[in-house]
């Protein structure tokens, strides 16, 4: 497939479509806008899957959640401060069982540049106790879209992709990948998918139980990537891991470098360069 240039967002978006996408819904807000205009104006191109604008980020997240019971491939994007309006249902989805692969596209905005506070998306993913990419370029930015429908289905859980504004609203080249046929539709009945307390209750500890796994999934993952060299350690995660690699260029260290682009939080990885460096 030939390569294209895209806005990070795009780049999202396409990997989404290239996944397997049914249907995508979102809320206007800046960076997170480009995803949803990008998807409607492709599918007017291309067809085969819908993308829709809601009235808020709540509703936005309940019609992919609805979308994922009948084992479709749906994503949900906002930026950060209208997942605190979508809080509600995406902390209960990670409860849910959830049937195709649910993916909730998170865009930050360090900086302030078109928001008024600044949040860390990744506290969100954490406190749901859910998977979570954050890329730190347009071609991991695909892969790892591609991927969190994967590690979704596999999990029966949401997974969120950890956007900034640099990323989202920046152009590179991506390199894209064959598309994959949409899921069939299994529409069926969960009991889980009522979350009475007897029900809670159990998928909470599942969840819990399915940490050690998470744990070792982002462990194993390909884009969290360790270099031992020097005596002095740096930590890195997304865009800022290319801030690291820009200011080092004037230095002729080489420090040892952990990039870490997907959680929970890579704990071998850390060891092994916390024990390696001073």
């Amino acid at each position: 497939m030939n390569p294209e240039l895209l806005l990070g967002d795009e780049a999202v978006a396409l990997g989404a479509v290239h996944a397997g996408l049914s249907i995508a819904f979102s809320y206007p807000g800046t960076p997170a806008s480009e995803i949803m205009e990008y998807l409607i104006n492709l599918s007017k191109k291309d067809g085969g899957f819908q993308a829709f604008w809601c009235v808020n980020e709540k509703v936005a997240y309940e019609e992919a959640l609805g979308v994922s019971f009948t084992g479709k491939r749906t994503m949900v994007s906002m930026k950060h401060v209208g997942l605190n309006v979508a809080a509600d249902p995406f902390m209960n989805s990670a409860l849910t069982r959830i049937n195709g692969g649910l993916v909730v596209v998170a865009a930050d905005d360090p900086g302030m540049h078109s928001s008024q506070n600044e949040q860390d998306s990744r506290y969100y993913a954490n406190f749901a106790r859910i998977f979570c990419f954050e890329p730190s370029d347009h071609q991991e930015a695909y892969d790892m879209t591609r991927e969190a429908f994967d590690i979704s289905e596999k999990y029966n859980i949401p997974v969120m992709i950890r956007m900034v504004t640099r990323l989202s609203h920046s152009r590179s080249r991506i390199k894209p990948q064959p598309k994959r046929e949409q899921n069939e539709k299994k529409i069926g009945q969960r009991i889980e998918w009522t979350l009475l307390p007897v029900n809670a209750r159990r998928e909470f500890k599942r969840l819990v139980d399915s940490q050690p796994e998470l744990i070792r999934t982002s462990n194993d993952s390909s884009y969290n990537r360790l270099s031992l060299e020097g005596p002095k350690g740096f930590i890195a995660s997304g865009i800022g891991y290319n801030y690291l690699l820009e200011n080092l260029q004037a230095h002729e260290m080489k420090p040892s470098i952990l990039k870490i682009s997907s959680y929970p939080l890579p704990e071998m990885l850390i060891k092994k360069l916390t024990d390696h460096v001073n």
